[in-house]
């Protein structure tokens, strides 16, 4: 009962955050400047450490960890989704105005597919342990995969969904202000839409490494949850803070590909060795803050 109560007042005061963001903060429509984006970023940051120390007192040291754990893992990975974010506003020519917007129906959406794959795949490992495997080689590939890659490309043009989309439905050749349908007469779609399905679909592809990421800290779906969504609840003013200075870090893509590699290992082994999770937690932040400080130390010429 005690489970169901945390479950549901945490659904609560996710929903309540959401309106109050777009009802009170951002009703006009405004692009987001440095500061007010650094504000929010801190806030959603204290809001998951004041969680944190909330799980603490609930459920102990244990899962503090491994709240903590995820969150940054999904958060450092995360981090490689603003880049594609700022690749696609950049491919449609997004108004800057417009952009959060997108990003805030992008990510209401991404909550609800996150939880389906985790309650999917916590009842998946419960059920069938030799999934534990598959996640880890996986994760595994997909490190290997980062690695190798130079630079971030997007091809919206071969995006299956948006091609059955524009089949099925009209798009207006130009933006309409905010709106995602007008009437001309008829019901068209606007490209803004177009950019959400986009953002929406990219996610989904990223979920499939964040998710299995996060079950190798932690099978508590609660845990597993929450972790991720205070990281995503926190992307969008993350990406306003860093989108003039993403270039910046041309090493993290490295750390992350690293990262992937080593909680797929974790899983892997995870029958024979039980890693601590101070441990776990102790090799990401490491590695990322590695990558971080080499990207400072070490510039991208131009």
């Amino acid at each position: 009962m005690n489970q169901l109560l945390f479950w549901v007042l945490f659904n609560v005061f996710v929903v309540a955050m959401l309106v109050l963001d777009l009802g009170v903060f951002h009703r006009r429509a405004h692009s987001v400047k440095f500061r007010e984006a650094l504000a929010w970023s801190v806030m959603w940051m204290a809001l998951a450490a004041a969680f944190a120390v909330l799980v603490y007192f609930w459920h102990g040291r244990g899962a503090t960890l491994e709240f903590v754990t995820g969150y940054v893992i999904e958060l450092s990975l995360s981090v490689d989704n603003l880049f594609v974010f700022l690749l696609i506003f950049r491919y449609f020519h997004v108004p800057p105005v417009h952009q959060h917007k997108v990003l805030f129906w992008g990510i209401l959406g991404a909550l609800v597919m996150r939880g389906a794959f985790i309650l999917l795949g916590v009842g998946l490992i419960r059920r069938f342990e030799w999934i534990t495997y598959g996640f880890g080689a996986l994760l595994v590939y997909s490190g290997i995969k980062l690695f190798r890659q130079e630079e971030m490309e997007i091809h919206p043009e071969k995006n299956p969904v948006l091609r059955v989309f524009r089949r099925w439905m009209p798009v207006t050749e130009n933006y309409e202000g905010g709106k995602f349908f007008v009437r001309r007469p008829g019901l068209y779609a606007t490209p803004l839409l177009i950019v959400l399905l986009v953002v929406e679909t990219t996610d989904l592809l990223f979920a499939v490494d964040s998710i299995p990421a996060i079950l190798a800290i932690t099978l508590n779906a609660f845990i597993v949850y929450t972790s991720n969504v205070f990281a995503i609840l926190g992307l969008r003013s993350m990406y306003f803070a860093l989108a003039g200075m993403m270039e910046v870090f041309h090493y993290l893509h490295y750390g992350l590909s690293v990262v992937l590699i080593f909680v797929g290992a974790k899983m892997l082994v995870s029958h024979y060795y039980h890693m601590p999770t101070e441990l776990a937690l102790g090799v990401v932040a490491g590695v990322l803050l590695t990558s971080v400080l080499a990207s400072v130390v070490h510039p991208r010429k131009s």
